[in-house]
């Protein structure tokens, strides 16, 4: 199978840029990479080519992130409401009416409102450690988040800074990921992260969406519904080392869709640094048999 090439374009939706990788043949199934905090659509360079030949693969940067546009916090209200409503309209301009979703981290919450609004549009859902329950949430993790949310003061911001400093974003990545793993982790990933939180205006915005995060714990009941009803197709492909989302996460989801297909891999919070080939491989064959291939 050939080799597919990936696009790198932007499109101007409410007058923001946003950028975008697309690969893939225009008529295939569609499947929407959402990507996580700190990152963008650069976490998905080692999985589009693995996935391109079979899928249209389009992997957005989030409004804030990576090389799409970074209006400051006074000239947009970061929230996840707005990040779903504007990725709603980032596929409505690329005339995307039927995908599977792909979601991590901040995508899970970006991905399922969007789930919610549109269900109709959904064929199926990859969680690569995006969770929708509370027992997914890590203790230790969580706890400068929760101060945030519950209090919004110099105090509870400081710690919160500390998480998008490079060697913050540095143990995101290498927490959870065993010895023999460790080589495959390659740097440039948490400095290209790290080198994109320092542009102008990135504690604002970054801030701004950390204290937000508890819109989308209210949101749960409402995302387990959407489950109980639908009954999506749904394959979480987990790094259990995770201490932000911890595998109970992933183990709830069959509470809700009792036949959701989950795999814990040996790896952390970035599985598809370690794990890209073996995530492709579970993806394609769940995708194969939920919503087909290209011929």
């Amino acid at each position: 199978m050939a080799v597919q090439a990936i696009h790198h374009r932007t499109v101007a939706v409410r007058g923001h840029e946003i950028f975008y990788r697309e690969a893939g043949a225009a008529d295939a199934p569609v499947l929407l990479l959402l990507h996580g905090f700190p990152t963008s659509s650069y976490m998905f360079r080692d999985l589009i080519p693995r996935l391109a030949g079979r899928y249209r693969v389009i992997a957005p940067d989030h409004l804030g992130f990576g090389h799409s546009a970074a209006p400051s916090a006074k000239e947009f209200p970061y929230t996840f409401a707005e990040l779903a409503a504007l990725t709603g309209e980032f596929t409505e301009r690329l005339g995307l009416d039927r995908f599977a979703l792909y979601i991590q981290d901040y995508g899970a919450p970006i991905g399922l409102r969007l789930a919610l609004a549109h269900p109709e549009r959904i064929n199926a859902i990859v969680t690569q450690n995006g969770n929708a329950y509370d027992e997914g949430l890590g203790t230790e993790a969580w706890a400068p988040v929760r101060a945030l949310i519950a209090e919004r003061t110099p105090r509870t911001e400081e710690p919160v800074r500390a998480i998008r400093s490079l060697e913050g974003i540095r143990r995101q990545y290498e927490t959870g990921v065993p010895p023999r793993y460790r080589s495959l982790l390659n740097p440039d990933a948490w400095h290209h992260d790290a080198a994109l939180m320092t542009r102008d205006g990135q504690d604002g915005i970054q801030l701004d969406l950390i204290a937000d995060y508890g819109s989308n714990f209210a949101l749960y009941p409402a995302f387990h519904e959407y489950f109980r009803r639908s009954q999506v197709p749904l394959l979480a492909v987990w790094g259990e080392g995770d201490e932000v989302f911890v595998p109970a996460g992933a183990q709830a989801f069959r509470r809700d869709l009792p036949a959701a297909e989950i795999h814990l891999l040996p790896t952390g919070h970035f599985a598809l640094e370690t794990h890209a080939p073996a995530i492709a491989a579970l993806m394609d064959d769940f995708l194969g048999r939920t919503v087909g291939r290209a011929v």
